[in-house]
């Protein structure tokens, strides 16, 4: 089977991107006092194509493999490249039965090589970056999304004070604060006048449905952010923890639906496949798995949700554009996607009056 146009097996990376590299003697002499089995010399490459926290994979004397996770060079928004976070919720999680990698230690001490960091287990496998699964036959896509489907309700069914992490987030009133948060970000960051974001800051405090329910939130969970088995349609570990907090949880399955209504030119297109011919299910089928794993009994006011991520989407990629713009982005690609948030807002706009 080919995985050339879907996938990327994970141990692919890239020479150090100008503007990015550090002191790898500095780091290499952190590793040495800090992470078990560790021993040099040390070789450093980068994963080029995220947006946010750039990525690096680690190799020490023996092959043995890392990944460090740094805050990006530049000036940041406070709340923005929370490292820290992401590594205590994924040493948080390595407790219970949520695929993550190891988090071998933590750095905040920006004097070692410029930014604060956090290394984790290298987990090899592949990620999946064509929503649509071109090169896998019909039993295999329904497979794929059933595990990233149980793996989500498995999240969503931590008891978050168990595992240590009351204090990751404040319980209730989550979608209030990202209606807040993303409206701040995004007027931090805003470069045009955008008439569709305009409406939905208006239309969204208005329209926030009960908002007691608390779990562990991802905040991005999408395929893209799981590293599945090399060969079996198995998920090994979640990845990319930056938005992750306590949240309501149909906030992660709305944003994990999206490909229902939008597609990517980058990611594949699911919304006009025959789902049962090709194996993918309809999004119904994938909100009706969720419930069944989670015991919900369907799902009050979905398209609140689905508004909800775009605009939280239009948001961050307001802001991934606008470092492109400055070169603070890790992605050349950054600057290429100042039309994204007009399109995301407009398609919430759409979701609106089709449910009016």
């Amino acid at each position: 089977m080919s995985y050339e146009t879907s996938v990327t097996v994970t141990e692919d990376a890239s020479p150090v991107m100008d503007g990015y590299s550090f002191d790898v003697a500095a780091l290499e002499s952190y590793m040495t006092g800090n992470v078990d089995g560790f021993s040099g010399p040390l070789t450093v490459g980068q994963f080029i194509g995220g947006m946010s926290n750039p990525t690096f994979l680690l190799k020490d004397g023996h092959g043995r493999r890392y990944v460090l996770r740094k805050k990006p060079p530049g000036e940041l928004l406070p709340s923005a490249h929370a490292v820290d976070r992401e590594f205590k919720v994924m040493q948080a999680l390595g407790q219970t039965d949520v695929p993550v990698a190891k988090a071998y230690a933590l750095c905040e001490d920006e004097s070692v090589i410029g930014q604060s960091f956090y290394i984790m287990e290298f987990v090899l496998g592949r990620v999946v970056r064509d929503m649509s699964l071109p090169d896998s036959n019909p039993t295999e896509r329904a497979a794929i999304y059933d595990s990233m489907n149980d793996v989500l309700a498995r999240l969503h069914k931590v008891d978050f004070k168990s595992v240590g992490l009351g204090d990751f987030g404040r319980v209730g009133g989550y979608m209030t604060r990202q209606v807040s948060r993303w409206t701040k970000q995004y007027r931090a960051t805003q470069t045009d006048d955008l008439p569709s974001m305009e409406a939905l800051i208006k239309w969204l405090p208005d329209n926030i449905p009960d908002d007691a329910e608390t779990t562990i939130a991802h905040g991005d969970f999408r395929m893209e952010n799981l590293i599945f088995h090399p060969t079996e349609p198995r998920v090994l570990a979640v990845v990319d923890w930056e938005l992750g907090t306590l949240g309501n949880p149909l906030s992660d399955l709305a944003y994990n639906c999206l490909p229902y209504h939008m597609p990517d030119p980058n990611r594949g297109d699911i919304i006009n496949i025959d789902f049962a011919k090709y194996g993918i299910p309809s999004e119904a089928e994938y909100i009706e798995s969720y419930c069944r794993r989670t015991g919900r009994d369907g799902i009050e006011n979905w398209s609140f949700y689905l508004v909800l991520s775009l605009f939280r989407l239009a948001a961050i990629v307001q802001g991934v554009y606008f470092r492109g713009a400055q070169g603070n982005a890790p992605s050349p690609e950054a600057v290429k996607m100042r039309d994204l948030p007009v399109l995301w807002s407009k398609k919430a706009i759409s979701i609106i009056e089709s449910a009016a």
